[in-house]
């Protein structure tokens, strides 16, 4: 018999859901969800996990989460704990407000990102809250359309998949959302591994997993970051640390300040440096180009 799955996978994609106690409500009113967004950002921040797209709904919520070094429950922790105490001390309230215990499934984000992502986002139309996912305020749905911005949710991974243009990803992102009826977790293309229900992916994905196979792939290095920008936006390392301020290489300065946050390679003052710029500039243009540095 083949050894049970490691799901702890460092760099790996998991579906979580995570309910209220008794499936009761977890938000009592609108600003609780602006709580959730804030403590979400700390936690992956802090342990250096990202988030690829969440939904809050009522008494639930989903995220689309990849870890770092640190386990999935040692987020999960974080963000079910300071959420449920900034909660009670509000409604001056003790229990638990979730369940003791979240759902995850680890995912072969290669396979099934986008379609997962889709799945999330219509929650609320599946739920019969909106008609249109963009209605709703509460999901990463409206990132993606660059409709509003958190720059907690990285969504260049997705959008890499979808197309090699930003443009081109753009618009195929509407089409998967816009194309057909909302699916249900279970059927359809979203059906997990009939010998392991923790993991959407195939025998295959399962075997690297079990063979420590399945790693992070983060650029190596500055230079590497700095030549991948190169190709993407079509500008030379000259140009990058030039004193122009083009559009394009402001989105390029700023997608590499991004990459090399979220994929621990350098810090902002590193690549402040070798772009020949201050740290507050880097960060300005991080800010100001989160849309565009993480669709590319």
């Amino acid at each position: 018999m083949a050894r049970r799955l490691r799901l702890h996978v460092p760099g790996g994609f998991y579906h979580v859901t995570l309910r209220g106690n008794h499936r009761q409500p977890v938000f009592f009113s609108e600003t609780d969800r602006d709580r959730l967004n804030d403590v979400v950002a700390e936690a992956i921040h802090r342990l250096e996990a990202r988030i690829h797209a969440y939904c809050w709904m009522t008494n639930h919520i989903h995220l689309l989460v990849q870890i770092a070094d640190a386990p999935l429950g040692q987020v999960m922790m974080r963000i079910a704990s300071q959420y449920a105490r900034a909660v009670q001390t509000r409604l001056d309230t003790t229990g638990h407000l979730f369940e003791r215990r979240y759902h995850a499934v680890l995912v072969d984000a290669d396979s099934y990102l986008t379609t997962l992502i889709r799945y999330i986002h219509l929650n609320p139309v599946r739920g019969g809250l909106v008609g249109d996912p963009a209605e709703y305020p509460w999901s990463s749905h409206r990132v993606y359309l660059g409709i509003c911005q958190r720059d907690w949710v990285t969504t260049g991974f997705a959008f890499r998949i979808l197309g090699n243009q930003p443009k081109n990803a753009a618009a195929r992102y509407r089409e998967l959302i816009g194309n057909s009826e909302p699916c249900n977790w279970g059927a359809g293309e979203l059906v997990p591994h009939r010998d392991e229900p923790q993991v959407l992916g195939s025998d295959e994905f399962i075997a690297r997993v079990r063979n420590s196979g399945y790693r992070r792939r983060p650029h190596q290095s500055l230079d590497d970051l700095i030549r991948v920008c190169g190709e993407r936006f079509q500008v030379t390392e000259d140009l990058l640390a030039s004193r122009s301020r083009t559009p394009n290489l402001a989105s390029a300065r700023a997608w590499i300040g991004h990459e090399a946050l979220a994929g621990r390679v350098a810090s902002i003052c590193e690549v402040a440096r070798r772009l020949g710029r201050s740290e507050g500039t880097i960060r300005y243009l991080m800010r100001h180009n989160t849309r565009d540095s993480r669709k590319v």
